[in-house]
């Protein structure tokens, strides 16, 4: 009867005890767990700020401002969501048309994504800026900007344009900046206008995600563009057919005909 009794004694201490360690355990878990979810949020709310700081002397918000530009990149979005129009790719299309017609842009580099038949961004685009009359010998597809990363890096390296005008939303101007500062290339970007029906929350907050992954493939990982291939470089008209004559280099001959001077 005895032995009975200390037995379960022993029993509620052991339990007694390994309640507390459990609930002790259980507290620090939660402890670890939420200084790290702080750490996470602050890590992505300086990563965010920096890309803005660091871009924001190379985005012009007014078409008027902008300087000459021999080519433009439009970055590729969805032109539908849906059924509905999406004003994300609409207001890019409206800038370019704008630009060109400004004389502002000499060719367009129409950069996005080309998954599959009938998802096409680069030809989307392409068809849109014949229909508002830009000639097609302007317009240049890049069938393999999967991501901002692939369109930046691609437009220098398979393009060898070293000095262009981005067009695209402020927010997506900062990434694609924050990617070319890094890789040493001169461009600057058209901010464009978003969505008038909608803050576009969503979308703000998934960018944060997205500056936090480019953070990660230029700084950590390298990152390079999933295809590359030979180079296709976008040449003026004018560069191929040289630099016009001098006429203080042209004489004639006795006979009116004109020769070159040696």
């Amino acid at each position: 009867m005895g032995s009975t009794k200390s037995t379960n004694l022993v029993l509620q201490l052991i339990d007694k005890i390994h309640t507390r360690w459990t609930w002790k355990h259980c507290f620090q878990a939660a402890r670890v767990a939420l200084i790290s979810l702080l750490i996470v949020i602050l890590t992505l709310v300086v990563i965010d700020r920096w890309v803005s700081w660091r871009t924001s002397d190379s985005i012009v918000s007014d078409s008027q401002l902008i300087d000459h530009y021999d080519v433009a990149v439009v970055l590729g979005t969805s032109k539908y969501l849906g059924r509905t129009l999406n004003d994300y790719y609409q207001h890019r299309i409206d800038a370019a048309i704008e630009l060109f017609e400004q004389n502002k842009v000499d060719d367009f580099l129409l950069s996005g994504d080309n998954a599959h038949r009938s998802y096409n961004e680069p030809w989307t685009m392409k068809r849109d800026l014949l229909r508002a009359n830009v000639p097609e010998e302007n317009i240049y597809l890049d069938y393999a900007g999967f991501r901002t990363l692939d369109s930046v890096i691609r437009a220098r390296k398979i393009f060898e344009s070293d000095d262009f005008l981005i067009i695209t939303q402020r927010f997506h101007c900062e990434r694609a900046l924050f990617i070319a500062k890094h890789h040493d290339i001169n461009a600057h970007c058209l901010a464009v206008s978003g969505p008038k029906n909608h803050s576009g929350y969503k979308v703000r907050l998934r960018e944060v995600f997205a500056r936090a992954k480019a953070f990660l493939d230029l700084y950590i990982i390298n990152t390079q563009p999933k295809f590359l291939g030979p180079k296709e470089p976008i040449i003026k008209q004018s560069v191929l057919e040289g630099p016009p004559e001098n006429p203080s280099h042209i004489e004639y001959t006795p006979n009116d005909e004109l020769i070159s001077a040696e």
